[in-house]
């Protein structure tokens, strides 16, 4: 990004300043229709935040204007605000190639490169102009650990990426987008191609990745978003009169106990209760 960034400040009680992100009545049209509307949510430091509610509300929509990844949709226009430490993500000098650095993602299914593990870390550090091996290496090894991957691959580093498994696969993607220094994690629904035992591995890296990163997960699975998120936000899907189109809006976002045991808003009981959706 062109401009300067506010780092997030922290006041005397420990408590964050400045959000990582403000989002005020964000929502995104695809042509004429509007998908996904009144997303208001600011989401701090050190926080995993968990967007849940029925297919078709948006929440991926929502997921991917936070590090512009809806740019590549030629129908797709953001409306309202989204700023980033303090800067808007959609003001004209900022450089989505540096928003998507910043602020990775890790997709529902895992997609490796047909490269070795090794040059599946290497290639982002790489692409900003790392080229000494020896910084390679070590990148490339403090990722595998970050991603809790190292120990069972760092014997096997030249071996292609596509010959392991599922789940490490996952934490490979994780690895990958951890080794250009992101600021953010938004993960679409991670574990949802993996089984329990992947899954579980995936939650545990997720609790310990959140004292360096701020974690956006989208997820289908009510009990994950009650395991491992600290916020939770509730979107659902409501026709518009007027038209008769679908538009998904979020109701409401607060602490995640509060969001599963004493919701405001009867829409979110009535789904977390399985009465619908």
């Amino acid at each position: 990004m062109t401009s300067t960034v506010e780092q997030p400040g922290v006041d005397v009680e420990g408590a964050v300043v400045l959000p990582v992100f403000e989002a005020r009545d964000l929502g995104v049209f695809y042509g004429s229709h509007l998908a996904v509307e009144e997303v208001n949510i600011d989401v701090a430091a050190g926080e995993i935040t968990a967007f849940i509610g029925p297919s078709g509300c948006g929440k991926s929509t929502i997921l991917r204007c936070f590090n512009r990844m809806n740019d590549s949709i030629d129908s797709a226009r953001v409306i309202g605000s989204l700023r980033f430490m303090g800067v808007d993500l959609y003001q004209r000098d900022v450089n989505p190639v540096e928003v998507r650095r910043r602020i990775g993602m890790v997709f529902q299914r895992p997609n490796p490169f047909p490269k070795s593990i090794y040059e599946n870390v290497a290639f982002g550090p790489r692409l900003t102009g790392v080229k000494r091996r020896s910084e390679l290496d070590d990148i490339v090894e403090q990722s595998l650990r970050k991603a809790a991957l190292w120990d069972e691959v760092k014997d096997r580093l030249k071996s292609p990426a596509l010959g392991t498994s599922g789940g490490q696969q996952q934490r490979l993607c994780i690895a990958r987008a951890l080794a250009v220094e992101p600021v953010v994690l938004l993960m679409d629904e991670p574990c949802s191609a993996l089984d329990p035992i992947a899954t579980a591995r995936i939650e545990d890296l997720m609790a310990e990745l959140k004292s360096e990163y701020s974690i956006i997960i989208v997820t289908h699975n009510m009990q994950q978003a009650a395991r491992v998120s600290d916020r939770t936000a509730f979107f659902t899907v409501e026709i518009d009169e007027a038209s008769g189109q679908r538009r998904g809006r979020m109701i409401e976002v607060g602490p995640t106990p509060t969001i599963f045991s004493t919701p405001t808003d009867v829409r979110t009981e009535n789904y977390i209760t399985g009465r619908f959706g």
